[in-house]
């Protein structure tokens, strides 16, 4: 069994990764933006559409659960040491991509093309490379 606070630093906080880890953290995080927003296309148009837009349809849960989903992104670029400006533009994108997404079909459609999770992975990977 793992002793408690384990990889952590000072004061709790997680050390910093090394570059080799920075990367692989980044690729898992655009596979999951990939997966949530552009994985597949739809047929005879130029879109593509991912998870979120597909359970998005859901009504009532649909949005609220891949929000969720979206989090777990926010949470690796702080993991990563992005600063608060990054974090609350990411914040405001998945909220966004809930709020609006919730309106029955108008948000089906704003899910399509906003795309939150791919916006918040760019984001992260700008940051990374000012480093």
């Amino acid at each position: 069994m793992a002793r408690a606070g384990a990889g952590l630093g000072r004061a709790g906080q997680r050390r910093p990764l090394d570059e080799a880890a920075r990367r692989a953290e980044l690729h898992r995080i655009q596979q999951l933006a990939d997966l949530l927003d552009s994985r597949f296309r739809i047929p005879g148009t130029r879109w593509n559409i991912g998870l979120d837009g597909l359970i998005g349809l859901i009504p009532g849960i649909g949005d609220a659960a891949t929000g969720l989903v979206s989090l777990a992104i926010v949470a690796w670029a702080a993991r990563l040491g992005a600063p608060k400006s990054v974090l609350l533009r990411m914040l405001a994108n998945v909220g966004a991509d809930v709020a609006l997404g919730s309106v029955p079909i108008v948000g089906d459609l704003f899910d399509i093309g906003f795309k939150a999770n791919r916006r918040n992975a760019d984001l992260l990977l700008r940051f990374l490379q000012k480093q």
